[in-house]
């Protein structure tokens, strides 16, 4: 399989029925990094008629997994937490984007910045994957 940074993740995406639901545009995809843009629908609103924090956290999370695998190694969520700064309403366009702060052989860490249309930062996102030694062409079955 090709380590296509590009390949890999539009592999990802088009099985990835939640990211298209949520409807995550891919912006910039690299070895590493990622960059995702979506608009908040009346769906995704809460009671308070802002976007629900689980909406912001899964376009972070779908940041983490497209920019973890960019490198051609299966990689696995085991930890992500954010810390929300800010909210957004129906309409408004948000960005999320994922940087790599450290790679290691199997343990690799990211942080996922979601900000709005304007530029305001939202949401700020860690996430910590495990990397597994499974290339992308390889079956990885559960508990592998």
């Amino acid at each position: 399989m090709s380590s296509d940074p590009k390949k890999i993740v539009s592999m990802m995406y088009d099985s990835d029925w939640f990211s298209q639901w949520l409807g995550i545009r891919r912006i910039s995809v690299s070895a590493g990094s990622c960059t995702l843009k979506m608009i908040a629908r009346k769906e995704m609103l809460n009671g308070f008629g802002i976007l629900h924090g689980g909406i912001a956290f899964s376009l972070a999370d779908s940041a983490l997994a497209f920019a973890s695998n960019s490198h051609g190694r299966k990689s696995v969520s085991v930890e992500a937490s954010m810390t929300y700064t800010g909210q957004v309403t129906e309409g408004e366009e948000i960005t999320a984007v994922a940087r790599e702060a450290s790679l290691g052989n199997k343990i690799a860490v990211y942080h996922i910045d979601v900000s709005r249309g304007n530029g305001d930062k939202i949401a700020f996102f860690k996430g910590i994957v495990y990397r597994t030694g499974k290339s992308w062409g390889e079956e990885i079955l559960p508990g592998q």
